[in-house]
C-alpha cells in the first residue's frame, strides 16, 4: 500500500557514504523514498545492495511502471532519469542529461504535483554542481519541506550550496542529525 508521501534525496560526489550515515539512522518511514544518485549504470546494484545492509527499509533499485509503496527505498537507476506519474508510479526516461548528469534529482523532484493530503520532503546532500536546486525550489512551491546538508558535513558542498541559494531550504542539517527530522515530518514522531 501506498500512503501519498514521499521522500526525494538528491546527492553525487561522497553519496554512498553519506547515504549509509544517513540510513543507518532512519527507521521505517510512512512514505516512499527515492534516491536519485548520480552514478553509472552497473553499479547501482551495488549501492543499492549496500543501503539495504544498513536500512531498516527494502532497499531495490527502481522499475519502469513500478508503484510506489509506504516503507520502501528506490533508488533511481544509472543512464536513466526517473519521474514520478501521478505521484505514484515509477516512469524510468531517457533523454539528455540534466546539470550535465543522469540521473537527475531535479528531474525527479520536479515531477511532483502539489497535494493538500501528502507530506513530501526534498533533500540535497553532498556533491558537485547544482543538481536539485531547482527541484528544492518547486518541492517547496508545492508546499513541501526541504532539507540541505551542511557545510562541515558535506564532502563536497556545490548541490547544497546550490540548494540554500534558492533561499527554499528549511533546514540545514548534518547528515547524522537529519534522520530524527526526517522521522518527525513523515511519521509525526
Amino acid at each position: 500500500m501506498f500512503n501519498g508521501n514521499i521522500v526525494v534525496i538528491g546527492v553525487s560526489t561522497g553519496g554512498p557514504i553519506t547515504l549509509k550515515t544517513l540510513f543507518s539512522t532512519l527507521p521505517r518511514l510512512e512514505a516512499a523514498v527515492i534516491v536519485v544518485l548520480h552514478i553509472q549504470p552497473g553499479m547501482d546494484e551495488r549501492v543499492a545492495l549496500s543501503l539495504a545492509k544498513v536500512s531498516v527499509m527494502p532497499v531495490s533499485l527502481a522499475k519502469d511502471g513500478e508503484y510506489l509503496r509506504t516503507g520502501h527505498v528506490y533508488l533511481a537507476p544509472g543512464g536513466c532519469h526517473l519521474a514520478l506519474e501521478g505521484n505514484r508510479r515509477i516512469m524510468l526516461v531517457s533523454g539528455p542529461r540534466v546539470n550535465y548528469v543522469q540521473p537527475s534529482a531535479d528531474v525527479t523532484m520536479k515531477s511532483l504535483q502539489r497535494s493538500r493530503s501528502n507530506v513530501f520532503v526534498g533533500i540535497v546532500l553532498t556533491g558537485m554542481g547544482n543538481d536539485g536546486a531547482e527541484g528544492i525550489r518547486h518541492i517547496k512551491s508545492i508546499g513541501g519541506i526541504t532539507i540541505a546538508q551542511d557545510r562541515e558535513t558535506a564532502s563536497v558542498y556545490g548541490m547544497p550550496r546550490s540548494a540554500i541559494a534558492t533561499g527554499a531550504v528549511d533546514y540545514v542539517l548534518p547528515d547524522v542529525k537529519m534522520g530524527k527530522l526526517i522521522e518527525r515530518l513523515v511519521n509525526g514522531e
